[in-house]
């Protein structure tokens, strides 16, 4: 077999390979690269030392079976016999469902939760969104301070499992999205330094040095990005990649890295005859960013929308506070704004920024199903000092409004795990970092940073005590009992409706149109034949709607349709859906 490795600072290069050692030579035809042949299987354990040095992992390690400090191991991917032939899914009329396989069930395996898929098809979603899984200190995390980019955390169960998780999801006909971070490497068992230049002090991010993307050797670091991501679409089957926080990505040269990965990947998607797709996690802000390579744009295929997230929380919660404080000022016209234009910040002053942010998305060339719309995310929830849900604090009407509002926008919707049955457990920030040093800084950092916001510090859980993974582990006997099997209904009839009004896809932003009273609390908007209106406030809402006849699609509370004066009576915290042609 034959192994490689680039490190061009090096001046010699062993590989240690079950037991025996070999010197690699360089690699006439590619600058800084290493290569060598030796026996090895399935599950044959290797690393590297450089100039006489310790034994490493492999940066492109496809397992690390004991850990991301641990030897690699060979994968052969031509073992696993695939179940299922899939075609793919598209992103347009997409419903998405954000997964931490840690916590989704108690056990914390793939294993376990493709159990669970089952769940997700009498849901009504499309995609599941599997947050990180590279590897990561200790068993339980995030996943987002993960090294190995072509590796699974070995306690979620491994290579296979992940295999066996996207069959079982294609065999129920649900398409699968990975979360990968190109942004920073985790702090533990990250060696890529040792090898070469793939960090930079030329710029700087909030986790330190940037990801060398523009500076001497930047080549090879893009190709190691491109190629991990590539190799999760192909050798998994992976249908398409949430990108996190490429904001912070700092990128100088002429062709910006995302540009690079996206025609990467839209001719991988050529090659395999399936629709496969980037989906970007940014706060700039920027349509150039998923408008199409041809027309001058980034090429991604879509991206998260703080800006919905942000006004409907406001409207929804009141709070004002840090980055809430515009979108608060005045929710329902924010709501109206965002529905209508996709972005809240176009080009306005952002107070939290203290500058004007963004520009205005043009609504003619941006289709909407370019912008993810939710209530809640693993982020607007576990970065809470508490990781409280939504459902901690709203009644299951606010709830329901909150659905409605998500389910029906032009948006491609995402739901947070949970979510959809209000559960009642929090998603709270937890780590298992097994050097008591960096624990130790993580639990202090964490508790600091609270306090700076009143929090006292025992009211801010312990990232290292199991306890807090254990308290953010879904409870699924829920589903089943109430409140939370009303709303488990409620988002299954949402769902359904997405999937059976063509009006609720259209891909038409500017075809959206909206009314709404800031003072009485309520909103509607229509959308070609179908109105959708939400009252927030407790007092019942008189809401004009037309003279037109109607049909109520779904109610959260029982409502009749609008009489020939055209007004709609919606009680107090309730959502409904008309058809009216």
């Amino acid at each position: 077999m034959q192994f490689e490795v680039w490190a061009p600072q090096a001046d010699r290069v062993t590989l240690h390979c079950e037991g025996a050692t070999r010197a690699l030579e360089r690699d006439p035809d590619r600058a800084g690269w290493w290569r060598g042949e030796a026996e090895a299987r399935d599950g044959t354990r290797y690393g590297f030392a450089l100039d006489d040095g310790p034994v490493l992992p492999d940066p492109r390690s496809r397992r690390q079976p004991d850990g991301p400090d641990g030897l690699s191991a060979v994968v052969d991917h031509g073992r696993y016999e695939w179940r299922t032939e899939w075609a793919g899914r598209p992103l347009p009329g997409a419903v998405l469902y954000e997964l931490h396989v840690g916590t989704y069930t108690r056990e914390g395996t793939l294993d376990a939760a493709a159990e669970r898929l089952v769940h997700l098809v009498e849901l009504g979603v499309t995609h599941v969104e599997l947050m990180p899984l590279c590897p990561f200190p200790g068993r339980h995390g995030w996943g987002y301070e993960g090294v190995s980019l072509w590796a699974v955390h070995e306690p979620y169960g491994g290579p296979e499992a992940l295999k066996r998780f996207v069959d079982r999801a294609h065999e129920l006909g649900l398409g699968v999205v990975l979360d990968v971070v190109h942004n920073h490497f985790g702090p533990s068992g990250n060696y890529l330094p040792v090898f070469g230049p793939y960090l930079t002090d030329t710029h700087q991010t909030p986790w330190g040095s940037a990801v060398n993307l523009d500076a001497p050797g930047s080549d090879e670091v893009r190709a190691y990005l491109v190629e991990s991501s590539l190799a999760w679409l192909r050798d998994y089957r992976f249908d398409g990649l949430r990108l996190d926080a490429v904001h912070a990505l700092v990128d100088t040269r002429a062709c910006h890295f995302l540009e690079e990965l996206s025609t990467a990947v839209d001719a991988l998607a050529a090659d395999l005859d399936r629709p496969l797709y980037l989906i970007a996690e940014s706060d700039l802000n920027d349509p150039r960013l998923i408008t199409a390579r041809e027309a001058g744009g980034v090429g991604l295929h879509a991206q998260w929308n703080d800006d919905f997230h942000h006004t409907l929380h406001a409207a929804l919660t009141g709070e004002s506070q840090g980055y809430y404080a515009d979108f608060a000022r005045a929710p329902m016209a924010g709501l109206a704004k965002t529905l209508t234009g996709g972005y809240f910040h176009d080009g306005t002053y952002s107070s939290f920024r203290g500058q004007r942010h963004g520009r205005p998305l043009d609504r003619t060339r941006v289709a909407a199903h370019r912008l993810l719309g939710y209530s809640q995310t693993h982020d607007q929830v576990g970065n809470r000092a508490q990781g409280d849900r939504l459902a901690a604090s709203l009644s299951p009407g606010l709830l329901a409004c909150a659905a409605t509002l998500t389910l029906t926008a032009p948006f491609t919707p995402m739901l947070f795990m949970g979510e959809e049955w209000a559960a009642g457990t929090p998603w709270q920030f937890f780590t298992d970092h097994t050097d008591p040093k960096l624990a130790e800084a993580v639990r202090r950092g964490r508790r600091r940073e609270f306090a700076a916001h009143g929090w006292a510090e025992e009211d801010v859980p312990d990232p290292q005590d199991p306890a807090t993974r254990d308290r953010s582990c879904l409870d699924w006997s829920e589903p089943d009992i109430e409140p939370h099997a009303r709303v488990l209904a409620w988002y299954r009839r949402l769902i359904a409706l997405r999937h059976e009004q063509p009006d609720l896809t259209d891909p038409d932003l500017a075809d959206t149109k909206v009314a709404y009273d800031e003072q009485e609390r309520w909103l509607a908007f229509r959308r070609g034949d179908v109105r959708v209106a939400v009252n927030l406030a407790k007092e019942p809402a008189a809401i004009p709607l037309g003279p037109r006849e109607g049909t109520v699609l779904a109610a959260w509370e029982p409502v009749e349709a609008p009489g020939a004066d055209g007004v709609l009576q919606v009680p107090g915290e309730s959502g409904v859906v008309l058809l009216q042609g």
